[in-house]
């Protein structure tokens, strides 16, 4: 028998075996994500020999930005990575909403009509939209005269091909898509699903824009939505394709006409892409792109494992350890604040960074309730670095991501697994 070295750490024997019959059980699935990783490091090396990356390439400009080869460099990578004609990479954009609203604004004007074919989008990009609680004129879409509508996915959370279709009129200038399933728990889109759909509605409409919402997708398949179609996939450098070593930024991928709309939405239409300093950031964004395809592999064995081992201890979990996954994120319904707040208060003690801090519930901008959320990470936020964070309301779901390092994410899941056995004795 194994010994085990997870003993010192408060890890039962039982416990411990447990895990190693899941890791046992889920070999042939990590060996199908061995293989997509390799697939995945290859197409971004063959990338950065096309580009020519240099030390050069590394440095980076100051002031406006003028003439940056390595950041030019680095979006032709990532075009390349998304098999789309242009991208748009920058660490100017500080999170996933901030990009997504860029996007949104850049593709829409007044009197077009967004159509959202995934149900909800996240809490954080609701104030894009315009809450209705919100009478303010910040901004938002519908301030600018953009009306939106919206289709939820259907009960096995299957897109709605018919009704969407259905839904396209004169307006409707943009059909929108969020991969992940946010604060929700409905099942994550795999991309020739979307693809699929994106096909049919633009036979339909030729002149019809396609977005993606990519945040957390990335690399945990073959090819992007770009691939499939969508005019532009967009996404945090702090999740995925930033591999826990980009401080900040965002991307955006697609067609050349639709990343420059956005690229003057990010500067001012005169200007668009051209400008952008790498202030000495450069380096990491491109170091934590060409490292992306190892983390988000231990991030997706590190949600296999946890759905194994979560339902192995009467959990409902989504998806299950056999699913095809789209994102890294794991759903853990817990059922009770209690077990929420012990659950992340785990994950956080077995971080690398703020081990000794306890993660408590505390309202978020963009949130109509309180949010606890675990995250000892080296960059702040960072979704691919382990954390857990959820909404304090029924069911009381968990939401799981990332890991850095397998040993980390299997103690963290182990010591609350340990907590939760605790509860449920007490």
């Amino acid at each position: 028998m194994k010994e085990n070295i997870y003993r010192p750490l408060g890890i039962s024997d039982e416990l411990f075996e447990k895990s190693e019959r899941i890791l046992t059980e889920l070999a042939g699935r990590f060996q199908q994500l061995d293989e997509l990783r390799e697939k995945n490091q290859l197409r971004i090396l063959q990338a950065f020999l096309h580009a020519g990356v240099t030390q050069g390439s590394l440095v980076g400009t100051t002031g406006y930005g003028y003439d940056d080869l390595g950041r030019d460099a680095l979006e032709s990578i990532f075009a390349e990575l998304f098999e789309s004609e242009a991208a748009l990479v920058r660490h100017q954009f500080s999170s996933g909403t901030q990009v997504l609203t860029c996007c949104l604004r850049g593709l829409l004007r007044p009197g077009d009509e967004l159509l959202i074919a995934t149900g909800e989008v996240y809490d954080s990009l609701q104030g894009t939209l315009g809450r209705a609680d919100e009478p303010e004129d910040l901004g938002s879409l519908r301030d600018f005269g953009i009306s939106i509508r919206q289709l939820d996915l259907d009960s096995e959370g299957k897109l709605k091909t018919a009704e969407v279709l259905q839904a396209l009129n004169a307006k409707t200038k943009l059909l929108y898509f969020q991969k992940s399933r946010g604060y929700s728990s409905r099942r994550t889109l795999l991309n020739a699903e979307i693809g699929e759909l994106c096909h049919l509605a633009k036979a339909r409409k030729p002149e019809l824009l396609v977005m993606v919402d990519n945040c957390y997708g990335e690399l945990t398949e073959e090819h992007e939505p770009t691939f499939y179609g969508a005019d532009i996939a967009a996404g945090s450098l702090i999740k995925n394709l930033g591999a826990g070593i980009a401080d900040s930024g965002a991307y955006v991928c697609g067609t050349e006409a639709a990343v420059k709309k956005v690229a003057c939405q990010m500067s001012s239409p005169g200007l668009a892409g051209e400008i952008g300093p790498g202030l000495g950031q450069l380096r990491n964004l491109f170091r934590g792109l060409y490292f992306a395809p190892q983390v988000t592999n231990t991030a997706l064995k590190s949600a296999l494992h946890a759905a194994a081992l979560f339902a192995a201890e009467g959990y409902k979990v989504t998806p299950d350890s056999e699913q095809l996954r789209g994102d890294i994120v794991q759903l853990i319904e817990l059922g009770s604040r209690e077990k929420l707040c012990a659950f992340c208060e785990e994950i956080q003690s077995a971080s690398p960074v703020d081990a000794r801090f306890t993660p408590v519930p505390a309202p978020m901008p963009g949130y109509d309730c309180d949010i606890i959320m675990a995250s000892g990470s080296f960059v702040q936020g960072s979704s691919i670095e382990l954390s857990c964070d959820g909404p304090l309301r029924p069911p009381y779901r968990a939401y799981l991501q990332g890991g850095l390092s397998f040993a980390q994410s299997r103690l963290a899941q182990l010591r609350a697994a340990e907590r939760l056995r605790s509860m449920e004795s007490a």
